[in-house]
């Protein structure tokens, strides 16, 4: 990646993306009506609302008014069916993009502008879809990693090939300054930045089963007091249950998007 130069960003946006380049930065879910997912996920995760910029398709989640995750409407700019989607962040977004390619990933959406920074929306060779963000982040790392306690979980068809690819793409574990670490840890692979957890990559997906929960994808995980009342308030609000435990569950919301509330402590 050429960390010297970056496009329609400015110096200190390309900076402070670098600070934190190769590791998850932002969430963002697709949905067909961004009312009723308003009100889902304020609900089940107690998150408030604001108008984001890009326009009134687009809306910012807010956890103790930080902002934490995005929602656009289908009609919107991916034109896609609704899912959460974890984004890495980037120096280079246009060189991201080829590096995706060359390595025989997918394109779908961009890159293109959403003023302060450039976006796009990609997938690995397993067809598992992820975002890349170049320039200023919605939320300073540190403070989107506190309020949203976010974790994402790539379940693969084989995690050790999984982390060759995201490796190449990101730069992790290479020797430039600030890059995410890599662990092996048994089957799994486990990503950290700065210290932290931030992603897992487990293997046992195939690749075209009839079954789409047995596909490579990657699951979005929110950390939470007590998954237990995001499992019944999912359920009461129109979503539904598809694994429970005594400190996690797996939901869907009305739209059909999943995701995982988890315990606090579970990750490690």
């Amino acid at each position: 990646m050429n960390h010297g130069r970056a496009h329609s960003a400015d110096a200190a946006d390309v900076v402070f993306t670098r600070s934190v380049f190769g590791a998850p930065c932002w969430v963002s879910l697709t949905s067909r009506d961004l009312e009723a997912t308003q009100a889902f996920y304020g609900a089940v995760l107690g998150w408030r609302w604001r108008d984001a910029r890009l326009g009134d398709r687009f809306r910012t989640a807010l956890a103790d008014g930080v902002p934490v995750a995005g929602i656009a409407g289908v009609a919107g700019v991916w034109q896609t069916g609704s899912a959460w989607t974890p984004y890495f962040a980037v120096a280079d977004a246009n060189e991201t993009v080829a590096r995706v390619r060359e390595r025989g990933g997918t394109v779908a959406v961009g890159p293109l502008s959403f003023p302060p920074g450039r976006a796009a929306l990609v997938a690995d060779r397993d067809g598992a879809a992820f975002g890349i963000w170049q320039g200023k982040l919605v939320t300073e790392w540190e403070a989107w990693r506190q309020a949203a306690s976010t974790f994402i979980v790539l379940h693969s068809r084989d995690a050790f090939d999984a982390a060759i690819f995201y490796g190449e793409i990101l730069d992790w574990a290479s020797d430039l300054p600030g890059c995410c670490e890599v662990e092996y840890a048994g089957d799994k692979v486990l990503l950290r930045s700065r210290g932290e957890i931030v992603a897992r990559i487990e293997s046992g997906s195939v690749e075209a089963p009839p079954d789409p929960s047995v596909r490579a994808y990657w699951q979005v995980h929110f950390t939470v007091d007590d998954a237990g009342a995001c499992a019944r308030a999912a359920e009461k609000h129109g979503g539904s249950i598809l694994e429970e435990g005594e400190q996690e569950a797996v939901l869907r919301d009305p739209d059909g998007a999943q995701f995982t509330v988890t315990g606090r402590g579970r990750h490690a």
